[in-house]
């Protein structure tokens, strides 16, 4: 089969102060996605994904956008239970409409980004859905288009890749390390991207706060070891998509106490 080609979303011109609009980074990653699943064998394995294929990966990305959107229509103060979403989306076809059905679902639930609603660190507004959402997507986009050799073609925006990698370290590492999924290392890790500094490592116990958190050790030393690279590289890296190796042979640079490095990313920063 023939891979799509799939033109990757625009790039904002460099050095320019763009706010990211996540909500249309959204609009985007969503329609990047579609495409794939267009030309996608549905049989073709989703080696980012253990066993899946790519009719699996859409139906996981189906119902969660569906669940999501069910989530932020919700008055409740808990979420949703995501089983019905599951077996529903099992239960339907993997083709490219009923991918746009859902995400056109989701788009229409987010548009009041400051509607209060549940989310998965306590009660907060529909724009943590839409930020959460974009980044599920992005990933999987990237898992999609290695399963259809369009993995070549796969970028993202800097604004977007940047916010990526804050939201496993603002976000998904502390909640990781919150839900007892992990125990966070005794020592920090700088990561440097060419418009953006964390550190990531300790964790403040507590609550997972809702939106971003402030950036920087938990009273604890300076970083032992650094990650720098381009931040949609360090983003995949965060995801477990790339190793070290080849996150290294893509532009990342691991200095100083590579041990520390190692271990760290051995974690489940992510779910």
């Amino acid at each position: 089969m023939t891979s799509p080609q799939v033109p990757p979303p625009p790039l904002a011109p460099s050095g320019a102060p763009v706010r990211l609009r996540r909500a249309d980074a959204l609009a985007v990653e969503t329609s990047a996605f579609a495409a794939l699943v267009a030309g996608a064998d549905p049989s073709a394995p989703v080696t980012a994904c253990g066993a899946w294929r790519v009719a699996d990966l859409v139906r996981h990305v189906v119902a969660v956008h569906r669940w999501a959107a069910a989530a932020a229509s919700s008055g409740a103060a808990g979420l949703p239970d995501d089983a019905p979403f599951e077996a529903a989306a099992s239960a339907r076809g993997s083709g490219v409409e009923e991918y746009r059905d859902a995400a056109g679902e989701l788009r229409a639930a987010l548009v009041d980004e400051a509607a209060p609603c549940p989310t998965l660190v306590g009660r907060g507004t529909r724009a943590w859905w839409v930020r959460r959402q974009l980044h599920e997507v992005l990933v999987h986009r990237h898992d999609l288009a290695r399963a259809v050799g369009a993995w070549p073609a796969w970028s993202t925006s800097e604004e977007v890749a940047v916010d990526a990698v804050d939201e496993v370290v603002s976000t998904m590492w502390p909640r990781q390390v919150r839900l007892g999924r992990a125990s966070a290392p005794a020592d920090v890790v700088r990561l440097v991207t060419p418009s953006r500094t964390w550190a990531l490592g300790p964790v403040e116990q507590g609550p997972v706060a809702q939106g971003p958190v402030a950036q920087g050790p938990v009273g604890h030393d300076e970083p032992v070891a650094e990650l720098a690279g381009p931040a949609d590289v360090l983003a995949l890296l965060l995801w477990r998509r790339l190793d070290l190796p080849a996150a290294e042979a893509a532009g990342a640079r691991a200095s100083g106490a590579r041990a520390t490095v190692d271990a760290l990313l051995a974690l489940p920063l992510t779910p």
